[in-house]
């Protein structure tokens, strides 16, 4: 039986590339930089956010830019502009937890980035287990032994767990882990032959649909396309 569902957060958990393509923008123009393309945002998505925008935004003062951002993100999660999760996605978690599963969140976000989805009346609260973040985990995705800690610290086995992710990096992390990996096509960044080759175990096409991807797994677990 899955006993531990691991969620990543962007593109899985909440739909966030489109809005963080727009506010990093609006960072950058904070200081007097060109915009980014949704282009390269999109083939960069997934990566660690401090390496990810040099590529994205070539030339730029990282150090810097993340000052900007800080100032961006926060108002727009006051605003609810990013990392929203809907009725849907929070009825698909407790669904998960009456099958018997144990919810955790492991994304490469910093704990800058994720501070505000600790607070404990966050609808998060009360559904996940461990939200483990870049400064939680020694190693980070695509290494596999940044599911180390979260392995070790609860007491699962390795088949014991399924990763969900939307990046070809979550499938080879997860799988290079001996954990199954549902990948999750749900942003259309990514299609199947993204993840050719990487043993991912089912694809669901909505977050919704979590829940029998998981049951699927408990009764065919030696599956892997």
């Amino acid at each position: 039986m899955i006993k531990a569902v691991i969620v990543d957060f962007d593109d899985t958990l909440s739909m966030n590339e489109e809005a963080c393509f727009e506010m990093e923008n609006e960072a950058l123009a904070l200081m007097g930089r060109p915009p980014m393309s949704r282009e390269i945002h999109k083939s960069t998505w997934g990566q660690y956010f401090f390496d990810a925008i040099q590529v994205r935004s070539p030339g730029v003062n990282a150090e810097e830019f993340l000052k900007k951002h800080k100032i961006v993100h926060d108002q727009w999660i006051a605003d609810g502009r990013v990392d929203t999760i809907d009725a849907t996605r929070l009825a698909t978690m407790d669904a998960l937890l009456e099958q018997g599963r144990k919810l955790y969140i492991l994304t490469n976000r910093t704990h800058r980035e994720i501070v505000h989805l600790l607070a404990p009346d966050h609808d998060l609260a009360s559904r996940i287990t461990t939200i483990y973040y870049h400064e939680t985990t020694e190693f980070h995705k695509p290494d596999p032994r940044v599911f180390d800690s979260l392995l070790s610290v609860n007491g699962f086995e390795r088949q014991e767990c399924v990763y969900v992710g939307d990046a070809p990096s979550d499938a080879v992390a997860a799988k290079k882990a001996n954990m199954h990996f549902i990948a999750s096509l749900e942003g259309a960044i990514r299609t199947k032959e993204d993840f050719e080759g990487l043993g991912t175990d089912v694809f669901i096409e909505h977050f919704a649909d979590l829940p029998a991807a998981v049951a699927f797994l408990d009764k065919n677990p030696a599956v892997a396309s």
